[in-house]
């Protein structure tokens, strides 16, 4: 079974002001999908925060790590920040196939910053803060997580 994380970037969320409800959909649609996933791991948005928790689960050999939240271009959202400097190669495809899944439902999701890409054995995936991302989220990564796990395990295409 495959290991994975879920992060979660919210200020609100992080003083408990309100539920965390992306990141706990996004550990049951991991867990759905066969992953043995640890979290949701709520932090405030900042860069060293976020950065921490993908240090942490990477340390741990986390085979995918997925983040929630702080993906939008408001002065809070920096997830995309955190992540770059943990991105060896980056798979903009991820981010795009989101956006076109969620388009006629959500015209605002073009406007998601999120990244994807891999460190080492690990694939790190941004997706936005709604219940509603991460649903159609978790559609992309069933069609291409698997994918890009086998290749960095160093199966044939």
């Amino acid at each position: 079974m495959r290991t994975a994380a879920v992060i979660t970037a919210s200020n609100r969320a992080s003083r408990g002001e309100y539920a965390d409800l992306s990141g706990a959909k996004l550990v049951e649609g991991l867990t759905d999908l066969g992953y043995q996933c640890a979290g949701p791991f709520v932090v405030a948005d900042d860069v060293v925060a976020i950065a921490e928790q993908l240090t942490n689960n990477l340390a741990k050999g986390v085979r995918l790590i997925v983040t929630t939240g702080g993906t939008g271009v408001s002065p809070t959202d920096v997830t995309p920040e955190a992540t770059f400097p943990f991105i060896e190669k980056h798979i903009p495809g991820f981010a795009e196939g989101l956006r076109a899944y969620s388009r006629d439902k959500v015209v605002t999701s073009d406007l998601t910053r999120g990244l994807a890409g891999t460190n080492g054995s690990s694939l790190i995936i941004n997706l936005p803060g709604s219940q509603g991302a991460v649903v159609d989220g978790l559609v992309i990564i069933e069609r291409l997580a698997g994918h890009v796990l086998d290749q960095l395990d160093g199966k044939d295409h």
